[in-house]
């Protein structure tokens, strides 16, 4: 309910004023509204929820009585206040104008509201319809979510306001262009690790600033070996073989030399893993650690693995295959056989 309801009062005054409101809108007679020969009240008043809203009528000499109503209650009549919102004042009651004001504007205020005048005897009304808008608000919105490479997501997001806002979801990333989507539902079929990050909502309805709200959509995915190279050391210095990977979750690394895994705190070798790559360091290289080591990267969805050589000055690398061998070794067999060849 508006602003209405009437003031109780002692049940003269009501008998005085129920008389008042008789002679202000007579039984029987038509109430009209838009008479060309009386000013008419202001157009319809658009407000903001919270605000104050001012109803305006233009009178004249000719006038004897005022009233203000909100659908069948009273509000006013002339300087006496008829109902029980705090929030309804009386501005002004001239020759001129006669006006008031609801203050702290809220939805259910919206709706038709009356000025009538008693002149010579007949009533005359104006009507004046009160638009409430109101400040978009989410009030809905779907949780993060955490969804394996090639599922299926759908997230929602429901707000409020007056007018009804316009939603949009769009992906926050460099990448992104424009909108994903202009409804409540964004719906995602066949998810890539690309399509991973955060989804802002976006409720707008020109009534005030837009107001957004975000999701973080994790892709997992198992680990991908992007970078591992072999290294050349002389014996003596220090060596490092690393190995990067991407993952979601991160991934656990474990590094092999042949088929034996290094342990961690292995004597003058160090581990180092992080989430995104490996490190494996040699202080002091000897002729041991010369071989083909293999980095492993596994998480909960699979794994993988790559193999790179730790060599020493003189050894040739095959950096396809990881094949290495001393330098000046490989030639001597063909050379064997060339001599023999030329013996026949």
């Amino acid at each position: 309910m508006g602003v209405g309801g009437c003031l109780a009062l002692p049940w003269r005054c009501l008998v005085v004023l129920c008389l008042r409101l008789l002679f202000l809108v007579p039984a029987g007679v038509p109430v009209r509204s838009g008479d060309a020969t009386f000013p008419k009240a202001m157009d319809n008043v658009t407000v903001r929820q919270g605000e104050s809203a001012t109803l305006r009528c233009s009178v004249d000499n000719r006038v004897t009585r005022v009233a203000w109503l909100n659908r069948s209650s009273i509000l006013y009549a002339g300087n006496d206040k008829w109902c029980l919102d705090p929030r309804v004042v009386l501005l002004a009651n001239t020759k001129t104008q006669y006006s008031i004001q609801i203050q702290d504007v809220d939805v259910y205020d919206e709706g038709p509201y009356t000025c009538s005048v008693q002149t010579d005897n007949h009533p005359k009304t104006s009507r004046v319809h009160l638009i409430v808008q109101v400040s978009p608000k989410i009030t809905e919105i779907s949780s993060d979510i955490s969804i394996n490479e090639g599922g299926n997501v759908s997230l929602t997001c429901i707000a409020t306001g007056r007018p009804d806002p316009t939603i949009t979801w769009r992906h926050i990333s460099p990448k992104a262009v424009g909108f994903v989507s202009e409804d409540e539902y964004l719906e995602i079929t066949g998810i890539t690790r690309e399509q991973s990050g955060e989804y802002e909502c976006s409720a707008s309805n020109d009534v005030a600033a837009p107001v957004v709200q975000r999701v973080k959509v994790t892709v997992n995915y198992p680990p991908y070996i992007s970078d591992a190279k072999s290294t050349g050391v002389p014996v003596g210095q220090k060596g490092i073989l690393q190995c990067e990977a991407s993952a979601v979750p991160s991934a656990q690394f474990q590094w092999y030399k042949d088929d034996k895994r290094l342990a961690e705190g292995q004597k003058g070798v160090k581990v180092e893993n992080e989430a995104f790559f490996s490190r494996l360091t040699f202080f002091n290289v000897s002729e041991q650690d010369y071989g083909n080591y293999t980095c492993v990267a596994s998480n909960q969805l699979g794994n993988t693995n790559a193999s790179m050589i730790l060599y020493g000055p003189g050894a040739v690398h095959d950096g396809n295959n990881g094949a290495w061998r001393r330098a000046g070794c490989a030639w001597l067999p063909l050379l064997s056989l060339a001599r023999l060849l030329l013996e026949f």
